[in-house]
């Protein structure tokens, strides 16, 4: 016989069995919201897609908070972006993962090690593996204010990891890296581009932007416990001399009226925020941001936040360059210092060493260069999102130029053809049109159009293969270039992979060789690089004598006739010996004027450049100056016609790689 108290109540509806999967404690409460009326202070607007996604309903919720929580919570910044793996993604995936892991990253100056929900060594090929396929991937960097407080900052990450799974309603396939080589520690996290069930996964904007950053908010204020008011008001005072856009400018523009001016306080609510705003005042003047019209009435700037995100990213700047500089050099002067501007009026080329190398944005991947020029300044120069992140290497020489952005000479031909053929423009037009062009050079032309298409949308093409050409052809041809430029602004040479120092007794033609050789040599300045470049010529030209190679004829040097082609052959020689016992080919010279052709094998790079392995008949080889139009086509059949120091090739049929 059972107890009277041997009772287990079942809440719900009469004979309702409850589904299979219980809901989780947020759809409650996202539905109790609901039946509620809604989160109180959220504005209705016109459907930006914010909301689609997983995690809208979280971001909802989070975004209603009770301001003064907020106010009390600690701080976290989330910097996101998503990142399309079709194309070049995946390559830039894999470099990502590389700089993330680089050295130095740690407490300890050592490699940084990727970690998972599980591992605290994770597999990152196997991760990027588990990619391959997918149609892109979601990049996080967190920085918690208090971070310099976590011993270990790897079970902040996955509490953080777990609480967005629990909002986006699937697991989460992730690994990250946490970097203490900066004032702010911070971790970066790589989350695959799907869900649980093998579906995109797809994040609502909301909570990509506000979601995240308050779930790591929150984590960080239970371990730590709410601001305190002496925490706060510090913050503050640290503020108010900060030349970089902070909450207290903030509040000075919403409190300016039209003409940008800000009145007296007369409802402050405490002697602190009178404090805190007039010496704010007191700095942007100093800044030459404000000015006071009458006693207790200021005029801000017109441009006021743009000038001091400016301001803020030139002193991250000049940090960087400080401490780059500090670690390579024994005393680095201030007044040394350039920050490269491509758009300048007056940019012109610099030509230097670079001396260090790094990311000025981590999470767009934008690269910088600092290059000690010719001209004995240090130049820190952004060099944007670099197509191949390798192919500059410290203690490389390099020639730095703004990327021109007027129309090329396809944009004009194209223009030209299409303004006298209706505005219509395809290859058989174009051979029409000019019968002394062959197909190959029309389909350069139809090339370019394809690249302004995809990017920027600028010409239209028909179902039959026909380009629609606007009047203002050239104008969008810019609005490309532009586009472009907008990505990389700047074109890197690379003059040579070697340093000056390794270029003294170099066997081949170096950059000192074409400076000794040029009619109009780069300009050296007596100090910095530019006295190290001086040093270097004087020791080369010494070594060209010892090789016979130049004389001294009274108070001028003679070198030999056809001095870099002479060094260029010996290297060329030299290495092709070596190389022949190891590929077990015969070497033989690619003479001007000679129809070469053979398998492509691989670049190799010499003293004098970068050489194309051209595996030719007869068990046979050569070398020859390589292109970047070959990188595509390894192991693959090409012929060309050698041009003196360059070849015109091709692949195939008819397919027309240079011209």
């Amino acid at each position: 016989m059972s107890d009277d108290r041997d009772f287990t109540p079942k809440l719900g509806k009469i004979r309702s069995t409850g589904s299979k999967r219980g809901r989780g404690y947020l759809g409650r409460v996202l539905q109790a919201v609901a039946l509620a009326g809604g989160v109180h202070g959220l504005k209705k607007g016109k459907f930006t897609g914010s909301h689609t996604g997983r995690g809208a309903g979280a971001a909802s919720v989070l975004g209603g908070r009770d301001r003064y929580a907020a106010y009390r919570h600690r701080r976290v910044t989330v910097k996101a972006r998503f990142v399309k793996l079709k194309g070049k993604g995946l390559k830039a995936a894999h470099a990502h993962f590389r700089y993330i892991q680089r050295d130095g990253v740690t407490r300890e100056g050592t490699p940084g090690h990727l970690y998972d929900a599980a591992e605290d060594k994770a597999d990152g090929k196997a991760f990027l593996g588990r990619g391959e396929g997918d149609r892109h991937q979601f990049r996080f960097i967190v920085s918690a204010e208090d971070a310099e407080n976590y011993e270990d900052l790897k079970p902040f990450v996955r509490r953080l990891m777990d609480r967005m799974e629990e909002d986006l309603g699937t697991k989460l396939d992730w690994v990250a890296v946490d970097h203490f080589n900066t004032g702010h520690p911070h971790t970066h996290i790589v989350v695959a581009g799907r869900d649980d069930r093998g579906k995109d996964l797809v994040i609502a904007r909301d909570y990509i932007s506000q979601g995240i950053r308050e779930r790591a908010a929150e984590i960080v204020t239970f371990d730590f416990g709410p601001r305190t008011d002496l925490e706060v008001e510090h913050k503050l005072h640290r503020e108010m001399e900060q030349e970089r856009f902070t909450s207290l400018d903030a509040r000075l523009l919403e409190e300016a009226d039209d003409g940008h001016l800000v009145r007296p306080l007369v409802d402050a609510k405490s002697a602190l925020q009178q404090t805190l705003r007039a010496g704010r005042l007191q700095k942007l003047k100093r800044l030459g941001l404000a000015e006071e019209t009458q006693p207790g009435t200021w005029r801000l700037t017109e441009n006021l936040e743009h000038r001091l995100r400016e301001l803020g990213v030139r002193g991250d700047i000049i940090k960087t360059m400080h401490r780059e500089l500090g670690e390579k050099t024994r005393s680095a002067i201030p007044a040394d210092y350039a920050i490269y501007d491509p758009q300048a009026a007056d940019a012109r080329t610099i030509v230097g060493q670079v001396i260090a190398k790094g990311l000025s944005d981590e999470i767009q991947d934008r690269q910088y260069l600092i290059v000690s020029g010719t001209d004995g300044y240090s130049h820190y120069v952004d060099i944007g999102n670099a197509d191949d992140p390798d192919a500059v290497r410290t203690g490389s020489i390099v020639a730095v130029a703004p990327k021109p952005t007027e129309p090329r000479t396809v944009d004009r031909t194209v223009a030209e053809i299409a303004a006298v053929n209706g505005g219509r423009y395809d290859v058989d037009i174009h051979l029409r049109h000019d019968p002394t062009s062959t197909a190959t050079f029309a389909e350069t032309h139809v090339r370019r159009l394809e690249a302004i298409r995809r990017t920027t949308g600028g010409v239209q093409r028909t179902p039959e293969g026909t380009w629609i050409i606007a009047p203002d052809h050239l104008e969008r041809a810019t609005a490309y270039e532009q586009a472009k430029a907008t990505r990389a602004p700047v074109v890197v040479e690379v003059l040579s992979k070697l340093s000056v120092a390794q270029q003294i007794g170099a066997d081949g033609t170096t950059w000192l060789d074409q400076e000794l050789m040029s009619d109009a040599p780069t300009p050296l300045r007596d100090s910095g690089f530019g006295r190290e470049a001086r040093n270097a010529l004087g020791r080369r030209r010494l070594w060209l004598m010892e090789q016979e190679l130049a004389r001294q004829d009274g108070d001028q040097v003679v070198y030999r006739a056809n001095l870099l082609a002479v060094l260029r052959r010996r290297e060329v020689v030299r290495v092709a010996a070596q190389m022949s016992d190891d590929l077990g080919l015969h070497f033989t010279e690619a003479r001007d004027g000679q129809r070469l052709q053979g398998i492509y094998r691989k670049p190799i790079d010499l003293t004098s450049g970068r050489f194309a392995v051209i595996e030719t008949q007869g068990k046979s080889f050569t070398l020859v100056p390589w292109r970047s139009v070959l990188d595509r086509n390894i192991g693959r059949e090409v012929s060309g016609l050698v041009r003196g120091e360059g070849i015109s090739w091709t692949v195939g049929r008819a397919r027309g790689l240079q011209r």
